[in-house]
């Protein structure tokens, strides 16, 4: 005689266990948070208009945030995100202004941004060199040649090519970019590889515990340079879309560009010793962000008390993941 398995029935206290647990929930809570204290104390903060402009602002960094979130969780830091993107738009720009084709130019800064990353990513798992040390040294090369192609000053790109993704589009009552639309598409594409290919996994795993992904077959190597690689890549995106934003190639622009993705990274949940966190929380921390400036510039708040509060936040997102690895 056989007996019938019958499957558990997920309860709904088992359920909003499972969600309250997830990793991105902590940031949800505290976005949904600032939403709710912003909107009660400024009614424009909720208008179509409003919300599509904290979307649009948040584009810039929520992109450099993908590659940040990349590096740290093989437990590197990247110091370097804002110089290569600012390196893509300074290259680009020269180049049309020039008289080079504006596609050929923007996909030769994307390229030069790429290979940025890959030396980076080479220097780090080819020598082993510290990831800050590196992305550091990194950031002085590039600053000075930044300063030497654009010959120490700002010019205008007004192609209209370099600045397609800062087109609009309506979406109902929302006015959206098309920067706004390929950040997510980033997302959606770097989700699927860190969390439905074995690639993702090694990431994880290198993040975790180096030694012991060495020992059990893993590439080391070679996994981390891939992952300096696509973050170079992403940076180029980002350049692009920086050009979309505001047309003008500046060698001393994104100076907060290296703290802004690192804050939105960790705020996200994504543990600066590697290992733990995804691109969920990291899009949620950007919007955290992006909701905390606009929200305090619509009170009136000096900007260097948005840096403050930013600050204090990023401190706060460190000390609650080092006592929750200590518990665990």
């Amino acid at each position: 005689m056989t007996t019938a398995t019958v499957s558990p029935v997920e309860t709904p206290r088992s359920l909003k266990s499972r969600i309250l647990g997830a990793p991105s929930a902590g940031p949800l809570l505290v976005l949904i948070g600032f939403c709710l204290i912003f909107a009660l104390s400024n009614p424009r903060f909720l208008a179509t208009h409003n919300l599509s402009i904290i979307l649009q602002q948040t584009v810039i960094i929520g992109v450099l945030a993908i590659g940040q979130t990349l590096v740290i969780l093989t437990a590197g830091i990247d110091l370097a995100v804002g110089a290569i993107c600012v390196l893509g738009t300074i290259v680009a720009g020269k180049l049309v202004n020039l008289g080079y084709d504006p596609v050929l130019s923007m996909g030769f800064a994307i390229l030069l941004c790429t290979a940025a990353g890959l030396a980076a990513g080479g220097l780090v798992s080819g020598l082993r060199l510290p990831p800050f040390i590196v992305t550091l040294g990194m950031l002085g090369i590039l600053t000075a040649a930044l300063r030497l192609i654009s010959e120490g000053g700002a010019f205008p790109v007004r192609d209209p090519f370099l600045a397609w993704t800062g087109n609009t589009m309506k979406l109902g009552g929302f006015v959206l970019t098309y920067g706004v639309l390929i950040m997510f598409a980033l997302y959606a594409i770097v989700w699927y590889l860190l969390n439905q290919t074995k690639w993702g996994r090694h990431v994880y795993a290198i993040g975790n515990n180096t030694e012991a992904a060495r020992l059990v077959g893993i590439p080391v190597r070679r996994h981390l340079l891939s992952v300096y690689l696509l973050a170079g890549l992403i940076y180029g995106i980002a350049a692009w879309l920086a050009l979309g934003r505001i047309p003008n190639a500046d060698p001393n622009a994104m100076q907060s560009a290296n703290l802004d993705s690192i804050t939105a990274v960790v705020i996200g949940g994504t543990s600066l010793f590697g290992g733990r966190g995804g691109l969920i929380g990291t899009l949620i921390g950007a919007l955290i962000v992006g909701v905390l400036r606009n929200g305090l510039t619509l009170a009136g708040i000096d900007p260097l008390w948005q840096d403050l509060v930013t600050g204090i936040l990023v401190i706060i997102a460190v000390a609650l993941d080092q006592m929750s690895r200590r518990k665990s």
